[in-house]
C-alpha cells in the first residue's frame, strides 16, 4: 500500500510538476504585494497634519482630517456626484454586457458572430484620452460629423451640445462608457454559458421549448451566480471614480457633474495643494464605503438563496 503523502510533500511535487506557472506568478504577486499590501502602513498619514518636510515625525491629529473632509462643501458635491454616476452606472452599463452575451450566444454564423466579438472587444483597449479626443471630434455642436450628419436629414436644426452642456454631457459619458466597457464585459458570460450542460438544452428542445424559453429557463439560470458575484463585485465599487477618463472628458461647462471624487482627490490632496493627509483620508473613507457594500451585498444575495462571495 503507497505511502500517505503529506502535505508539505504534494506541494513540492507540485511545484516540481508546473513549476512554470508558478514562476509565471512571481511578477504579478509581486506587484500586488508591492503596490497593494505595502503601502497599508502609510495609510497613518490620514490621521496625521502630515508635512513631507518632517516625514513620519508630522503630528498625529487623530480623525481631524476626516472632519474637515466631510464638512467641505467641495466633498459634499463630489461625493453626491460619484455616488449618483456610479449607481446609474450599475443600472445601465451592468446588464449590457449580459444582454450582449446572450445575443452572441444565440448567433449561428460562427464567423459572423467571431468578428462581431472583436470589433466589440476592441474599444476597452482605447485610453480614455484617445476615446475622448474622437467624441469631441465626433460629436462638435457645429462641424462633429454626428450632428452635421443629423442637420442634413433634417431631424434637428442647430447641433446638439453631447458634450459641452451638463446634461447633455452625462448622457453622452455615460453611453460612451457602455459602448468602451461592454464588449469586454461579456467575455465572463460567454465563457459561463459555454460551461452550461449541452444534455440541458437538448432536453428542452425534445420537450418542445423555444429558444425563448431555453435562454429563461436554462442559459440565465446558469449564469445567474456569475451575476450575482460580479454585481457584489461591483457594488464594493460604488465609490470609485476613474481620474483618467473624468479628465480627459471634463470642461468648464461640465464641472458641476465632472467634478467626482477622484478630481478632489487630486487638487486637494496631489495637485498645488499638496495636502497628502486629505487624499489618504479620502482614499481610505471610499475603501471603506466599498468593503461595506461588499459585505451588505453578499449578506444579501445569500438571504436571496444565492452563494455570495465571502
Amino acid at each position: 500500500m503507497p505511502r500517505k503523502l503529506s502535505a508539505a510533500e504534494k506541494a513540492a511535487r507540485a511545484l516540481r510538476r508546473h513549476w512554470q506557472l508558478y514562476a509565471m506568478l512571481i511578477i504579478p504577486a509581486a506587484f500586488i504585494i508591492i503596490f497593494n499590501y505595502m503601502v497599508y502602513p502609510n495609510l497613518r498619514i490620514a490621521f496625521m497634519n502630515y508635512r513631507p518636510a518632517r516625514g513620519w515625525n508630522s503630528d498625529w491629529v487623530g480623525f481631524e482630517i476626516f472632519q474637515k473632509v466631510f464638512r467641505d462643501p467641495d466633498f459634499k458635491r463630489a461625493f453626491r456626484n460619484t455616488l449618483v454616476f456610479n449607481i446609474a452606472d450599475v443600472i445601465l452599463q451592468f446588464p449590457a454586457p449580459i444582454i450582449l452575451a446572450l445575443v452572441l450566444n444565440e448567433l449561428r454564423l460562427r464567423r459572423f458572430k467571431r468578428v462581431s466579438q472583436t470589433i466589440m472587444y476592441l474599444p476597452h483597449f482605447l485610453s480614455s484620452v484617445i476615446v475622448a479626443s474622437v467624441a469631441y471630434t465626433l460629436f462638435r455642436p457645429q462641424t462633429g460629423l454626428v450632428n452635421v450628419a443629423l442637420m442634413n436629414m433634417g431631424f434637428i436644426e442647430t447641433g446638439i451640445p453631447f458634450l459641452t452642456e451638463k446634461w447633455h454631457w452625462v448622457f453622452t459619458y455615460l453611453s460612451i462608457n457602455i459602448w468602451q466597457q461592454v464588449g469586454w464585459g461579456s467575455i465572463i458570460y460567454l465563457a459561463t454559458i459555454t460551461g452550461i450542460d449541452p444534455t440541458l438544452y437538448e432536453a428542452a428542445t425534445v420537450d418542445g421549448a423555444g429558444r425563448s424559453r431555453r435562454l429563461w429557463h436554462i442559459t440565465l439560470p446558469g449564469i445567474r451566480p456569475t451575476i450575482v458575484l460580479l454585481l457584489i463585485m461591483r457594488l464594493g465599487q460604488l465609490l470609485g471614480s476613474g481620474f483618467e477618463r473624468l479628465n480627459a472628458f471634463g470642461n468648464v461647462n461640465v464641472r458641476e457633474f465632472q467634478y467626482q471624487l477622484s478630481i478632489y482627490i487630486y487638487e486637494k490632496g496631489l495637485g498645488p495643494a499638496g495636502d497628502f493627509s486629505r487624499a489618504a483620508a479620502v482614499g481610505l473613507f471610499q475603501t471603506l464605503v466599498g468593503l461595506l457594500m461588499v459585505f451588505a451585498a453578499d449578506r444579501a444575495a445569500k438571504m436571496l438563496g444565492e452563494d455570495g462571495l465571502l
